[in-house]
This record gives structure tokens, sequence and C-alpha cells, in this order.
């Protein structure tokens, strides 16, 4: 059973709606002005929040994040008005042109119950952010270079063996190093070899997600031969990561 009378101050009002939301939320209470411009400013609405953040300055709020990265921004409704204002924030670190004709997931007012509250993000304001977010990241992405022969790393097959060509970058040779690739200067190739395909199948895994934070692509490739050292695999690459989006309005 729900509790007839649960405590809407603004803290625990978010607390409370934070369990009732799906999936997983947590809250965090700002009950200053300590960094909410930097909040505010995320604010992803030009409807009603926007007008009442232009006209009232906002002295506390709170935050809930979900797992995924989705954030909400919670405030007292302006004035003397009772219950809250509620808006989706921009997805951070995401560049502003990516933000271009896409509509914005306007927030909403709701009242001092944090269980309506969260039907009403339900079935509301959640499935519009959701909607603008696609966009924006679909339009980001297509924003986002294609990799340079330098930012891309093909690792192949060969006699049961993963064989890259050595790298030219330093940072890029270490996590191979770090991963079991052993380098064989004759040949000028870094080798991961053994017989648990397990395990190597894990160090590509690991190798591609540290290069991605280098802006570098690791990619999978079943050449049918080993070309000559010091030549480019012929191998047209599947993308086994990709360097992440920014994200930032």
């Amino acid at each position: 059973m729900h509790d007839p009378t649960p405590d809407t101050s603004l803290g625990s009002f978010a607390t409370v709606l934070a369990g009732e939301l799906p999936g997983t939320w947590t809250s965090t209470y700002h009950p200053d002005r300590s960094g909410l411009d930097a909040v505010t400013d995320a604010v992803w609405d030009m409807n009603e929040v926007a007008e009442a953040l232009a006209k009232h300055p906002v002295h506390h709020c709170a935050v809930l994040q979900r797992s995924d990265g989705t954030r909400l921004f919670v405030a007292e409704q302006p004035g003397h008005a009772e219950g809250y204002v509620i808006a989706a924030l921009a997805p951070a670190d995401t560049p502003a042109e990516a933000f271009r004709g896409v509509r914005e997931p306007d927030g909403i007012a709701v009242d001092a119950d944090p269980f309506s509250a969260a039907e009403h993000l339900t079935f509301d304001l959640l499935p519009r952010y959701y909607v603008a977010v696609h966009h924006v990241f679909a339009n980001a992405e297509r924003l986002t270079p294609a990799p340079s022969d330098a930012q891309r790393l093909v690792m192949a097959w060969s006699d049961g063996a993963l064989v890259v060509d050595k790298p030219e970058r330093a940072d890029v040779t270490q996590v191979l190093t770090d991963h079991g690739f052993v380098l064989d200067a004759d040949r000028g190739v870094l080798t991961l070899s053994g017989d648990d395909t397990a395990r190597q199948a894990a160090s590509a895994r690991a190798v591609g997600k540290r290069l991605s934070q280098l802006g570098v692509s690791a990619s999978l490739g079943h050449p049918s031969a080993r070309p000559a050292p010091g030549t480019t695999p012929a191998t047209v690459p599947s993308a086994a990561s990709a360097a992440p989006s920014a994200r930032r309005r």
C-alpha cells in the first residue's frame, strides 16, 4: 500500500519518485545554489519549465539519474503554486550540432504526489525523451568522422593466432602487450597465440574497449592468407568496437 501521507518536501519527493520509475534510478538532492547553473543549463525544455527558470531563480533542486544515463531535473513550482516541475536533462558530451532540428522533450508540472508523478513521467515525458535522444544520438553518429587508417586496428586470425601489424603509436602497442600480445620484431607484427580461443576472444574484447578510449577502432578480420610484413591487410573490417560518441549539448 502507498503511504497516504508521504513526505512531499523536495528531497523526499524525489527519492520516492526515483523508486517508482521503471528501471534503476538514483536521486541526488542539491540543497543550495552550488553547482546549480550547470544543472539548469542542461534542462532540455523550451516550454513551461524553461519559462519558470527564466522568471524565477532556483535555490535548490533534485536530479534523478537512471543506470543508462537518463537524467531528470526536479524543482518546486515557481511562485506560490504547489507541486513540482520536472524536465529531462540533455545528454552530456554531445556536440551542439547534434541537437539541430530535434524537438525538445518539454517538461511537465506535477502535483506533490510522487506516485501520480511517476505515472505522468512514464507515459508522457519519458516517451518524448526517448524519441528526442534517439534523434540526437543518430545526428551525433553522422557528425563523427570515420576513423583514419592511423585510428583503425585490424586483428586477423592466422594459424590459430591473432595477429596485428605493429602500430605506429606506442600507446596502442602498449595496450596490445598489456593483453598478452607478443611483438615479433622480425615480422613487424604482434601475436596472441594459444589454444584457448575463449581467452583470445576475451583479450580481443578488452583491447577493443581500451582502444576506443584512445580514439582507435578495433575490428576482427579473417583473411585467407597473411600479407607480407609491412603491407596492409586487404580485409574489410567488421566493427568490433567504436570510439565513444561525444555527448554534450
